[in-house]
């Protein structure tokens, strides 16, 4: 009888990637950092478990967006009072938070659950081309 593989936690063994985001549109960055995250791209890839591995995104100020989104695209948030909603615009989140934009990318592309949260902790995003992980000797990610 065949029984289908299902990673254990201890036998994962994570590695660091990292990918640079200078002039490549927001969803490509998104979407692949997200896969790596979720471990999709291992043969070992398990749903419920996080087979992920760490990546770090450089020069998320450098990202682009395709089309008329860099004034129409809005980012919201409420600060639970009546008449508390507050709306950015990307050009406004580009000049002062651009790391929060390819952070919010990336963790709509994960699990809305407790796995998602775990997965999104591996993931490091930094402003320039600059990083303090060369500790853990991170591969580069082409796509």
């Amino acid at each position: 009888m065949k029984t289908t593989f299902m990673a254990k936690p201890a036998d994962v063994q994570r590695k660091w990637y990292v990918i640079d985001a200078e002039g490549k549109p927001l969803g490509r960055v998104a979407a692949e950092a997200a896969r790596i995250l979720r471990g999709k791209h291992t043969p070992m890839f398990t749903p419920h478990v996080d087979t992920g591995d760490h990546v770090i995104v450089i020069n998320a100020d450098k990202v682009i967006l395709t089309g008329k989104k860099l004034d129409q695209k809005m980012y919201t948030r409420h600060s639970g009072y009546p008449g508390g909603l507050k709306e950015f615009s990307y050009r406004t989140m580009m000049e002062k938070r651009p790391e929060l934009i390819v952070e919010k990318a990336i963790k709509g592309m994960l699990p809305h659950n407790r796995l998602g949260a775990q997965q999104f902790k591996k993931l490091k995003v930094y402003v320039g081309s600059e990083h303090s992980h060369e500790a853990q000797k991170p591969e580069v990610w082409n796509f």
